[in-house]
């Protein structure tokens, strides 16, 4: 099978706003999540695909700095420094560090990628969800019936279809797995202040949202062409399922 092209959309933003009653809206670091970035990507590599990385911008992604934690990959210094290596490889040879941006990719281009992904990290919050050439290149999407992928705060930039055409979420009524508001306050009480909810705001637009629950901590969903999942333990599976979607 000839190898297809994969569109990865990422974040420009590096920090994100904490909001705190007693000391007002301040800067959190953010930026792309490793991990989900780096799983997916390499299943995708491995099954002979190419991928294109773009941003609103093109600015040079980021790592979240809590994701390139000894704590996030439970200890293990060698899956860390594989997908750190991963990234490093991908500055070299696939332009990482210069993404194409949003508005230099044509309508005529989106004809020639098969499928699209958007990792997680709180740098979606900031600048996807509202970003009118991404939502014309999801819509672009949805409306092919093509494998769409997003995973932890990603969903987010779904919302992005609202900025374009009729307006409409073309998402609605779709199940969806996210970084879950739950999830989100445990967040809130470790950085104390409040952050924007991913999955409130899903629901707010009419997607119908599917927990992962404690039993189900790397949770994806499937509902017709949109693959989501919901935090960090979701990208092994995501990245699997993912891999089968674009290969048929």
């Amino acid at each position: 099978m000839p190898p297809k092209k994969v569109l990865i959309i990422l974040s420009d933003a590096t920090s994100f706003p904490l909001h705190n009653t007693s000391t007002g809206t301040q800067e959190q670091p953010t930026g792309f999540f490793l991990p989900e970035l780096a799983k997916p990507l390499s299943k995708l590599l491995s099954a002979g695909h190419e991928v294109t990385f773009a941003s609103p911008k093109g600015l040079t992604p980021q790592p979240d700095p809590n994701s390139e934690s000894l704590l996030t990959f439970a200890g293990n210094f060698y899956e860390r420094q594989r997908e750190q290596d991963l990234i490093e490889r991908m500055r070299r040879e696939n332009g990482f560090s210069s993404p194409r941006p949003f508005a230099s990719i044509s309508d005529e281009e989106l004809k020639t990628f098969a499928a699209v992904f958007i990792p997680g990290g709180h740098a979606p919050l900031v600048d996807l969800g509202g970003d009118e050439e991404l939502g014309r290149i999801l819509r672009y999407f949805h409306q092919e019936n093509k494998p769409t992928a997003a995973i932890c705060h990603g969903p987010l930039a779904l919302l992005s279809t609202r900025k374009v055409g009729d307006g409409e979420f073309v998402y609605k009524g779709y199940e969806i797995t996210c970084w879950s508001d739950a999830e989100e306050k445990v967040m809130e009480t470790l950085l104390r202040g409040e952050i924007d909810k991913v999955e409130s705001q899903l629901r707010d637009a009419g997607a119908v949202m599917v927990e992962g629950g404690r039993e189900k901590l790397g949770k994806t969903t499937l509902c017709r062409e949109l693959l989501t999942g919901g935090n960090p333990l979701a990208a092994e599976e995501l990245g699997e399922r993912f891999v089968r979607m674009v290969s048929v």
